[in-house]
């Protein structure tokens, strides 16, 4: 049976709804489907995120086993990754909105909306990548663990689905400011994991003992 726990399970979820960051991903959307009829938009949500996931499960599989095979440290890869997520977080809180960065160059061509800029950078960020290889550490997490790990990045993966069919719906409600303000708090979440990640890095490559701080 998978030894984590349920405040594991809480944090790994936090963490990866908030790298994925479902809301934030709405104004993506609206973008997209610009223009596309409408009774294709459920068609170029399902495709997004679909490919999503293929992205994010090839990551949660063989992100490690390429660090390793090229000879990287995981806790190496846990302080870049910490630091890079910090910057994510910091743009996430002070930068431009989630929509308006990553829409800027995309083209409107009805499906191809699906995977630029929807699927990608969007909802398969590069902080979602490497959220996922650290989460799913190889010599720290058994194989059920990491199953657990990509059964939580489902979960979050069919939110973000349920989110983008009720899109229509949830723009009467919280509009794209409501989306880009949920967003900013989330980047102060983010900021806190992206320290953590750091410290449990130098931890690993042993320059801190953070067992013994208390």
């Amino acid at each position: 049976m998978p030894a984590i726990d349920l405040e594991t399970l809480i944090r790994e979820f936090i963490t990866l709804f908030v790298v994925i960051d479902p809301i934030g991903t709405l104004p993506v959307f609206y973008f997209a489907v610009a223009g596309v009829p409408e009774k294709l938009h459920w068609r170029l949500a399902v495709r997004g995120v679909l490919v999503a996931a293929i992205v994010l499960m090839a990551f949660l599989v063989l992100g490690q086993v390429v660090l390793e095979a090229i000879g990287l440290r995981l806790g190496s890869f846990q302080i870049a990754g910490g630091l890079i997520l910090f910057v994510f977080a910091m743009q996430m809180i002070f930068g431009e909105a989630k929509a308006e960065r990553e829409i800027e160059a995309a083209e409107k061509d009805h499906m191809s909306g699906a995977v630029f800029p929807l699927a990608m950078p969007s909802i398969a960020s590069p902080g979602a990548m490497l959220a996922i290889v650290i989460l799913t550490d190889n010599n720290r997490n058994s194989i059920p663990d990491q199953a657990v790990t990509a059964g939580l990045l489902v979960v979050v993966l069919l939110i973000t689905l349920l989110l983008l069919l009720l899109a229509s719906r949830l723009k009467r409600v919280i509009g794209n400011t409501g989306a880009n303000v949920i967003s900013q708090v989330m980047g102060m979440i983010l900021a806190t994991v992206a320290v953590d990640a750091v410290l449990s890095g130098l931890e690993v490559v042993g320059v801190l003992n953070l067992a013994g701080a208390g």
